[in-house]
């Protein structure tokens, strides 16, 4: 009896070894219900940046009037699911002071040349002024802090 359960929990525990490695080192993601659910109840609004004063509707077409709004496109990597991912398109203005940006808000900053597209999930002040902390909406980390002057757009809108 005391062998059997012994082999019993080794083959438990070399198959959880051999499972660990072959995930770690697999390109494959692992969907979690559980993070999925967390991030749905925790995840702050953006801010409210489009008046319905600015929103007209007519019959063929609808009109943001946006100041200096462009439009941005996805890549593929799944970070910012389910809010969106490829195939949605942004609406996105340009920061021009820091006190634009609020908790919630999803910002594009530059980081090693690619525009990030995250989550503001924290705004703070150190000896160096002014800093955001970002993540992905998917992710499980946090981004680093990010400075205003590496933030290129907030995004207003997501059209799906």
């Amino acid at each position: 009896m005391v062998k059997s359960s012994i082999l019993i929990f080794l083959l438990g525990f070399f198959s959880c070894v051999f499972l660990f490695y072959v995930l770690q080192y697999s390109s494959l993601e692992i969907p979690s219900v559980t993070g999925l659910a967390s991030i749905s109840s925790a995840t702050i609004s953006p801010s409210d940046r489009i008046s319905n004063d600015d929103i007209i509707i007519l019959k063929d077409k609808i009109i943001l009037n946006i100041p200096e709004a462009t439009l941005s496109s996805y890549a593929d990597t799944g970070s910012m699911k389910p809010f969106f991912d490829e195939g949605a398109n942004g609406i996105r203005i340009k920061p021009t002071v820091a006190e634009e940006i609020k908790v919630g808000d999803i910002i594009s900053y530059r980081s090693f040349g690619f525009l990030v597209v995250h989550r503001v999930t924290e705004k703070g002040q150190d000896n160096k002024g002014i800093y955001f902390m970002t993540k992905g909406d998917n992710n499980s980390f946090s981004d680093g802090k990010i400075r205003f002057k590496d933030i290129e757009y907030i995004t207003i809108g997501i059209l799906y």
